[in-house]
């Protein structure tokens, strides 16, 4: 459900459409073969932020339950949501038969943020936002269910040229990867807008990295370039950053708590300075967004 006008945040066309994939989701060589690849990088990703052994986690979107499994394998108590009834039984039985404790439900992430704000101390919502009509609502959710100093951490794909020709034109419809009408290129998402819902939902946003993946060698890897697939890292502000006012707020707004990373930036360009751009990435408070330098730019 979408948080402002009630209406079903999704499309029955698209829980069909992975439906149909649910008896194979888990065959390394069927339909899925390029998630399977994808992986292992988006379990790196989460763990090299947040180490997994003993936190409770919450897997939005999980499909089959690729990640879910990897998560809770590495010793988080893992809960995992998707809309998709036949998914969910597929993730659920091969949970039983590889002994890993998962609490799959069929459940919207809005209606779980109702019940239970502030539960989890990581979320993942990986190549999910671009299947549903609101992907702030999304976002927002995702947000609520946050514990204070928690991570959220989301794989799309960018709006660009190149992701329309390699992600459809080359994955569905030349070397046949995925089905036919997996993805719209109207759905892709810009880490701009992505951010902008970040803001809007008081998280602070501290990475952004391209997601490869390479069909001749069936592998993939991080990568500076996210004009296709991506990952990105937020986090909501520790408790005592939340409440404090005055100097300190500034203080929060000023202090950083990402790395600066050598990777080609997406924004700002690549000649500004990587001090700048970590500026921008570390104001953590919504209302701070309007002096960082991509605001000041517009």
């Amino acid at each position: 459900m979408t948080a402002s006008s009630g209406t079903p945040n999704f499309r029955q066309s698209e829980l069909d459409k992975f439906a149909e994939l649910a008896n194979r989701w888990w065959d390394p060589e069927g339909p899925q073969k390029p998630l399977h690849a994808l992986n292992p990088v988006r379990l790196g990703y989460v763990a090299g932020r947040c180490p997994l052994a003993g936190k409770r986690v919450l897997d939005v979107g999980c499909g089959g339950g690729l990640l879910s499994e990897a998560m809770a394998r590495a010793g988080a108590d893992v809960t995992a949501l998707d809309l998709a009834a036949d998914l969910v039984r597929v993730a659920r039985l091969h949970a039983l038969e590889s002994g890993v404790s998962v609490d799959y439900r069929v459940q919207a992430v809005e209606a779980l943020a109702d019940e239970a704000p502030g539960s989890f101390d990581a979320v993942t919502c990986m190549e999910m936002l671009e299947h549903v009509p609101d992907p702030g609502a999304i976002i927002s959710a995702c947000a609520r269910l946050l514990r204070p100093g928690g991570w959220l951490y989301v794989s799309t794909l960018n709006r660009t040229p190149a992701a329309f020709a390699l992600a459809i034109g080359g994955a569905e419809y030349v070397a046949r990867l995925l089905p036919r009408g997996t993805h719209q290129y109207r759905d892709f998402i810009r880490p701009s807008e992505l951010a902008a819902w970040l803001r809007e939902s008081g998280l602070g946003l501290e990475d952004v990295s391209g997601l490869a993946y390479e069909p001749w060698a069936n592998r993939a890897r991080l990568s500076p370039r996210t004009g296709v697939n991506y990952l990105a890292a937020a986090r909501r502000p520790e408790a005592a950053c939340a409440r404090s006012g005055g100097a300190s707020r500034a203080a929060c707004c000023s202090t950083s708590t990402a790395r600066c990373s050598t990777a080609r930036p997406t924004w700002p360009p690549p000649s500004t300075a990587c001090a700048r751009r970590a500026a921008w990435r570390r104001c953590r408070w919504p209302t701070c967004a309007s002096t960082s330098p991509r605001a000041r730019a517009r």
